[in-house]
């Protein structure tokens, strides 16, 4: 399922060619993050984050709300696959069927 998921920025630090980078932390796992589409977003702020491109604010309640949803989906637990240390961005490795 393809999903903007809430965050909120930990870091941020401008690329080698000046696009804004970080890093947000989705209900423990961290991630490294594009902010290109909201430069000026700043540390503490929360996200809404697609396939690693930071693409809206948005409020800490509405992202608790969010992630209360996607909870209940069981969503979270395909966000905390990953070990936390890959970008986000980062091409999914293939699926294989049984």
């Amino acid at each position: 399922m393809c999903l903007g998921v809430p965050g909120q920025v930990v870091e941020v630090t401008p690329s080698e060619i000046g696009i804004p980078m970080g890093k947000v932390d989705f209900a423990g796992v961290v991630k490294e993050v594009c902010f290109a589409y909201i430069p000026d977003i700043a540390v503490g702020q929360w996200v809404v984050v697609h396939v690693g491109f930071a693409i809206s604010r948005i409020d800490e309640e509405e992202a608790k709300q969010v992630f209360k949803y996607l909870e209940e989906l069981g969503e979270l637990e395909e966000l905390a696959a990953g070990d936390g240390s890959e970008a986000a961005h980062a091409p999914a490795a293939p699926r294989t069927e049984a």
